[in-house]
């Protein structure tokens, strides 16, 4: 209870409340929510045999909503720090449009619902999947590892990685090598992708007192770690095809991404302690962007497009 006291902002006993829908829906982090529910989707569609359309509808809302009450969950916690920092300080926490009680309220109803809709209508593996993902960054990341390690974004980043896996074993009921590989792909561009924002936005996370890398570690470091991370992750995008689950399509689309993806994890190596403006640093963060959607996006038709040509073939026999 001292805990939930503690991060409530000064608020009247009795208070009209000042929120607008708008407000609750920039609680859900719609961003991450969207890339949540990509990555969801992918596994799903990816995982062996038919799923009923509604259910599987019920599977991404559900999805969805529990990845918006982490969010919710984050912000609440989070208000004290993003008060401070020149990218969270409109959100509507820190701002006053929410009151921190509010936000948590908004997120324990939603990790309720998205959890036990799941768990109800479509089966408990996939819902323990999103408890424990949420769970994760709302706990684990956002209580504990965001404020006490540099290794943070590393450990946190699983909770982001989940989503495929979720989709997968909401469609089959089991967690298969195929969903473990795009966790993967998620959990090792994670660490490449938020080190380059904290290079250019280091100020920000020293002023909140966050341990990122670039401020407990140095930039040196950080730019060593980054491309440690790209030459990891560029096999592993490659894996699904290498290891029969894709065609040569998605594994040609996997090789280029990979390959720019290290190529500018070395211009952000090669970047110079003195250089103020980190271009490189900000042109690795946009083209992890692109990595991540291209990637899956690949995936996905990949596989759609083997499934209706697997259902022509059915048809012509």
């Amino acid at each position: 209870m001292a805990l939930i006291d503690d991060r409530c902002i000064d608020e009247a006993p009795l208070r009209m409340s000042e929120a607008t829908p708008g407000d609750y829906i920039a609680l859900l982090k719609p961003r991450v929510m969207s890339l949540v529910v990509f990555t969801a989707v992918v596994g799903l569609v990816a995982a062996p045999g038919a799923m009923n359309p509604l259910l599987a509808m019920i599977a991404i809302l559900s999805i969805a909503i529990g990845a918006g009450a982490s969010g919710a969950l984050n912000m609440w916690y989070d208000a004290d720090i993003d008060k401070v920092m020149s990218r969270t300080a409109k959100r509507p926490v820190p701002s006053g449009r929410v009151t921190a009680g509010e936000a948590l309220g908004f997120g324990l109803v939603l990790s309720v619902l998205s959890v036990m809709t799941l768990g109800v209508l479509v089966n408990w593996l996939s819902a323990s999947l999103l408890a424990f993902t949420i769970f994760f960054y709302a706990v684990i990341y956002t209580m504990w590892l965001k404020r006490w390690t540099p290794q943070n974004i590393v450990i946190g980043g699983a909770a982001g990685a989940f989503p495929p896996m979720i989709g997968w074993a909401a469609a089959t009921g089991t967690i298969g090598l195929e969903s473990v590989i795009l966790f993967l792909i998620t959990f090792l561009w994670t660490p490449p992708h938020f080190w380059a924002l904290a290079l250019f936005k280091s100020g920000d996370y020293e002023r909140a007192g966050i341990p990122m890398m670039p401020n407990v570690a140095g930039h040196a470091s950080t730019r060593r770690q980054i491309f440690a991370y790209a030459l990891l992750l560029a096999p592993v995008g490659v894996a699904p095809w290498l290891l029969g689950y894709t065609s040569l399509f998605y594994g040609l689309v996997s090789l280029g991404l990979g390959a720019g993806f290290v190529w500018y994890a070395w211009g952000v190596l090669k970047m110079s302690d003195e250089d103020k403006a980190m271009a490189p640093a900000k042109a690795l963060f946009g083209f992890s962007l692109i990595y991540l959607f291209v990637i899956f996006a690949a995936y996905l038709g990949d596989r759609v497009v083997a499934e209706m040509m697997g259902s022509m073939a059915g048809m012509g026999a």
